[in-house]
Order: structure tokens, then sequence, then C-alpha cells
């Protein structure tokens, strides 16, 4: 967040639905899949692995074309805007949606899934029967590197994890600002005449919501070169 909150402030829409849902859906699901993965229940871990592919399909999207506080547009800054955000030098003038810093958080833990999720479709080994649904269209070779880099993604994805938590809990102990709550009533307390979400068509959504389903479709369909 830009700023904490004001208690002359009044409560302004901040993020959307599709944003709040997906937020608490990679909570749930990034465990599951660990779980999974560790007690080797890889039907399922691959079932779960598609449904995040899928979810991060719409959230890319939704980037695009979806709500003000959603857009990549709205958040992703340059490296004078996150060097000015840690030296405490951003605009006084409050904005909903994520700071500059923050805003970068976004794109690496997108980017990060988005990675560990591909690699996914084409890991696994034929010996053992448990491969991903794409894996028939890579060599061995290829196949045992993505099954390689697809662990140590994980762990990247749990150090970026570590330090959201961190950050989120600076803000509420040290700056005495709550950013769980937003993100689950999607309204936040913020100075009078601050723009709050402009909210976008839900036909976009929808048509983000079939793009993800068909990509899914086509990945369990055994898509061949």
């Amino acid at each position: 967040m830009s700023a904490a909150p004001d208690s002359a402030g009044v409560r302004t829409p901040l993020w959307d639905l599709p944003v709040r849902f997906i937020h608490w859906a990679f909570v749930v699901l990034i465990p599951a899949l660990w779980w999974t993965a560790e007690n080797d229940r890889m039907a399922l871990h691959m079932q779960i692995g598609t449904v995040l592919l899928q979810l991060l399909v719409i959230r890319i999207l939704w980037g695009f074309v979806g709500g003000s506080t959603a857009r990549f547009s709205a958040f992703v800054r340059g490296p004078g805007a996150v060097l000015g955000h840690f030296r405490g030098k951003a605009k006084a003038m409050p904005t909903a949606g994520h700071n500059a810093a923050g805003g970068w958080s976004v794109i690496a833990l997108l980017g990060l899934m988005s990675l560990q999720v591909t690699l996914g479709l084409f890991s696994g080994d034929e010996d053992d029967g448990v491969t991903g649904p794409l894996n028939h269209l890579v060599s061995f070779t290829t196949s045992d590197r993505a099954t390689s880099l697809h662990g140590v993604v994980f762990y990247l994805i749990l150090a970026l994890i570590a330090l959201h938590i961190v950050a989120v809990l600076y803000y509420r102990l040290v700056k005495r600002d709550d950013l769980i709550a937003p993100m689950v009533t999607g309204k936040r307390v913020l100075p009078a005449g601050t723009t709050g979400l402009v909210r976008a068509p839900a036909w976009r959504f929808i048509a983000c919501v079939v793009a993800a389903w068909l990509i899914g479709w086509a990945i369990w369909s055994g898509v061949k070169a």
C-alpha cells in the first residue's frame, strides 16, 4: 500500500473480487502442492498444478484488462520509484493499490509461479510412471532438467513468500498498517479524495476464465507437437 490508514478517511474500494479470490487461492494451493509432492500423490499434484496454472493465466490476463488496481500498468514502476519508496521519498498523495516495491514483488511471484507450473508440465520420469502432461513433447534430457529446476524454483517461491510475510508483519506491527483486512473485504480506509478501484466489466473476467479453461483442456487433452 502507498499510505497508512487515515482516521479522518473513508472506506474506499481497493481490490476487486478476482484479485482477492486468486490471492487466497494461491495461499491454499501452494501448500497443497507441497503436501502432494512430499506424499507421492502425484496425480492429485498435477491436477492441483493445472488449477494453479489456470489461475495464473486469469491473473495475468486480468493484469491487462481487469480493475484499475489489478492492472500491471497501475503498479509496475521503474527502479527510481522503487529506490524512492525505500528511501521514504514516495509521493505524499496516497493512491489505492500496490506501492512501487510491492508491485515488483507481485511480478516476481507471478513470474516464478508461472515458471514453476510450466516446468511441471514437462517434468517427470517415465520409468516411475509419473510425468507431466506435456512430458512426451520433450527429450529425456530436457525433462530431467525441468524436473531438477522444478524443485529449485519451488524454494525460490518459498523465499519470496517468506519475504512477503515479513513485509506484511512489518507494516502491521511497525507501521500499524493492516494489509490483510483489505485483501479480505476489498476496502480500505484512505484519505478523502483518494481515487479508489475502478471496476472492469464482468464480461472481461468471464473471457479470462474461458481462456484459462481452454488452456487447461488443451493440456489434459494431450497436446501433440
